[in-house]
């Protein structure tokens, strides 16, 4: 996996992210598992206490080789069997009584699955974080555009005027959902199941094993059936992770398309040799929102991957876990890193409201006669309404003048409207609908959620 290091950079895995599911971390979520297990049963009266502590005492990442257990897991068909001898045979070294309770009553699949939960735990803190930091930077956006006038664009096409505000609250309406549903459902979990998920090795004392086993695990707590081969858990996280990487696409996508030179209405935040071309000099491309994009056509992928995965046989997988291992890991790696963009983004992102003004005016006031046609139909009729405002577009569009212009010099609409009545109905400041009341709403999800973002942010 990337860390950051290599030839890529941090373009699709930034290294704090990947510092939580690299393969040490991975390594010591395992590790971690034995530690609590042996205490588990230890609490149980299954193994000594003595015991216990011998076996905690050599689960240490650092105390192993990655390479080697890695190049045995390659004949084992997991890293947790060479893990399990290589911590065997280190206990053995110091407490050979001891080395004999290593692993025991434990099958190699509630060593990876809470490793990986140990490891997915941390990058759940992560995106939570980030997430809340994004939700905060849009807040703010919102209520700095609140009234800023900009086109709304259905089809690519000119629609009807709205407020930068609502996009960007628009943006962030999603955010907080997610937040608040990923802070519920996001969350691994360990386990603890034994050769088919009976823990018949442990006999009577299995029950008691269970109950101690959850709280001792660090970060995590358990839950108390094994889920060997009932995976809703990674595919729910998954699938959770793949709406929100659609959202960050959405949101890239508006802004990268409101970049845009003949647009010109937003910009990428400004840093030396960012968005740079190799063949032309003037070049300022929209990096992040390509990095973005790119991660969430990646997510679509992934997430069928965990979703391919549930159907499992009985009690154990041939092929639809191991196939879990990496896609999970990679998921999380691009929602982290595509989130951390984003957040850059939108903290830095330049708003041009001159230029959105610009363009709202482009077409010499077309986009404003669907509003002239509706306050035009009490007077003379919707219809006759209509197609006077669609004979005015034409002569607008032919003539180069203002879609006002041209009405105001129409003979049919003399005594119709007040005189400054046209001038209020080309105002696109006015014409908000329930723009404000959608912004208050989002805005009071967003509060309603602020207390636990700061917490877990």
């Amino acid at each position: 996996m990337n860390d950051g290091n290599g030839l890529y950079g941090e373009l699709f895995a930034d290294r704090e992210m990947a510092a939580l599911l690299d393969d040490r971390a991975a390594l010591q979520g395992m590790l971690d598992f034995e530690v609590a297990l042996a205490r588990a049963e230890a609490a149980a009266g299954v193994i000594p206490a003595r015991a216990a502590d011998a076996i905690g005492a050599q689960c240490k990442a650092e105390l192993y080789d990655v390479a080697a257990i890695g190049k045995a897991a390659t004949l084992a068909g997991n890293p947790a069997i060479p893990l399990v001898k290589a911590l065997t045979a280190r206990v053995a070294a110091i407490d050979p009584e001891a080395a004999k309770w290593v692993h025991y009553g434990a099958t190699s699949q509630d060593v990876i699955d809470s490793g990986h939960a140990q490891q997915y735990g941390a990058a759940y803190r992560l995106i939570l974080k980030r997430t809340a930091r994004l939700a905060h930077a849009l807040a703010a956006l919102t209520r700095a555009h609140r009234h800023t006038p900009m086109i709304g664009r259905t089809f690519l096409q000119h629609a009807v005027p709205i407020s930068f505000g609502i996009k960007a609250a628009n943006w962030l309406d999603p955010v907080v959902s997610f937040h608040d549903d990923f802070m519920l459902y996001g969350q691994s979990a360990h386990q603890l199941g034994g050769a088919a998920g009976t823990l018949a090795s442990l006999g009577d004392q299995a029950v008691a094993v269970l109950q101690a086993f959850g709280p001792i695990m660090p970060s995590i707590g358990a839950v108390y059936t094994p889920w060997h081969t009932q995976r809703h858990r990674p595919a729910r996280i998954a699938a959770k992770l793949g709406i929100v990487m659609g959202h960050l696409g959405k949101m890239a996508q508006d802004i990268a398309l409101m970049a845009q030179t003949e647009i010109g209405e937003l910009a990428e935040p400004e840093a030396p040799g960012k968005g740079g071309s190799s063949a032309m000099p003037h070049k300022r491309n929209p990096v992040l929102c390509t990095l973005i994009l790119a991660a969430a056509k990646r997510s679509p992928g992934l997430v069928s991957t965990m979703l391919a995965a549930m159907p499992q046989e009985h009690e154990r997988a041939m092929g639809g876990w191991h196939a879990e291992w990496r896609t999970m890991a990679e998921l999380f790696t691009i929602t982290g890193s595509a989130l951390g963009q984003m957040v850059t983004l939108i903290e830095g992102l330049q708003v041009f409201p001159e230029r959105m003004r610009r363009n709202l005016d482009l077409t010499n006031g077309l986009v404003m006669a669907e509003r002239v046609s509706l306050a035009l139909a009490g007077a003379i009729g919707r219809g006759e309404a209509h197609h006077l405002l669609e004979e005015a577009s034409r002569t607008c569009v032919a003539s180069g003048r203002h879609l006002k212009d041209v009405l105001a010099d129409n003979p049919a609409l003399a005594g119709k409207l007040a005189p400054d009545e046209l001038d209020r109905l080309f105002d696109p400041a006015t014409y908000r609908g329930a723009t404000d009341a959608i912004i208050d709403r989002i805005l009071a999800l967003y509060e309603g959620e602020r207390e636990h973002m700061v917490s877990d942010g």
